[in-house]
């Protein structure tokens, strides 16, 4: 059967993608942010995953305010890469493992998680950064598979469901007959808010707590409504649910391997985590 290796959460701040093709890791600005994924990077070399569940909320690249699905899966043969707007370069298609994307599909219609099943999916820079910044010098064999969450607009799946989801999620992996090494990604936030009057708002106090927890006591976090989650962590830091999803799906105990966070990039609270699976 397959194994699920560990889990990494970690921003997908467009102006990563900006700093990247220009060169600017060791910029003042930049360097803090950068110097978090070295740890991460030895970890990857040694555990050595044929394949990146990548769990994120796609930017209207697919999906638009009319039309939303809460839980996507892409099962196609590639996944090619577009700008959707940010000016980021375009990168090379990531190779796809439809094989796994089917088992998945199939495992967690069968727990009654109703999927949009995607055979063609473009995929934008909440799935292509992250990517980029865990293996910097890409990885060809590695496959991929993208799950978009809904993160944009309300109504959204509760932390519960996002928990739960990450669960079957880890189920449906270890029941896959392979002896694939899985890594699974949760991308975006931490707390941020884009627009309004709260612009700018960082809560490094709930950032922290909630790292902590997710180590922990993932189950903490369900005491949250999505309205108290925007509250606490503004109205783009909710892609927090991606990191609780990627965490369902590793189990009851994990360790940490590394643990980053840098603020502001591009008045966002930076995290990276990096948990292997014990058991």
């Amino acid at each position: 059967m397959a194994k699920i290796v560990g889990g990494i959460n970690v921003t997908h701040v467009p102006y990563i993608g900006r700093a990247i093709a220009g060169n600017l890791q060791q910029d003042a600005y930049w360097k803090p942010f950068f110097d978090g994924f070295p740890p991460v990077h030895d970890w990857l070399d040694k555990v050595k995953p044929d394949v990146a569940v990548v769990v994120y909320n796609d930017h209207g690249l697919n999906f638009f305010l009319d039309k939303m699905p809460t839980f996507s899966i892409g099962a196609a043969p590639q996944y090619n890469n577009a700008d959707e707007g940010w000016g980021i370069p375009t990168v090379a298609p990531f190779k796809g493992d439809q094989d796994l994307s089917w088992h998945l599909i199939d495992r967690l219609i069968e727990a009654e998680f109703d999927l949009t099943t995607c055979q063609e999916m473009l995929v934008d820079h909440a799935f292509t950064l992250p990517l980029e910044l865990l293996w910097p010098k890409r990885n060809a064999a590695l496959r991929t598979i993208p799950i978009c969450q809904n993160t944009v607009q309300f109504p959204l799946p509760s932390a519960k469901r996002c928990l739960a989801f990450g669960r079957a999620i880890g189920k449906a992996i270890e029941s896959w007959d392979s002896d694939a090494r899985v890594v699974v990604l949760g991308t975006g936030g931490l707390s941020h808010q884009l627009e309004g009057k709260r612009a700018g708002f960082i809560n490094k106090k709930f950032d922290l707590e909630f790292m902590d927890k997710l180590v922990t006591d993932p189950d903490w976090v369900t005491q949250y409504s999505n309205e108290d989650l925007v509250e606490l962590t503004g109205t783009q830091g909710i892609e927090l649910l991606n990191w609780l999803t990627c965490r369902g799906a590793l189990g009851d105990k994990v360790k940490t391997v590394h643990t980053n966070y840098h603020i502001p990039i591009s008045n966002t609270a930076a995290g990276l985590m990096a948990m292997e699976t014990l058991g």
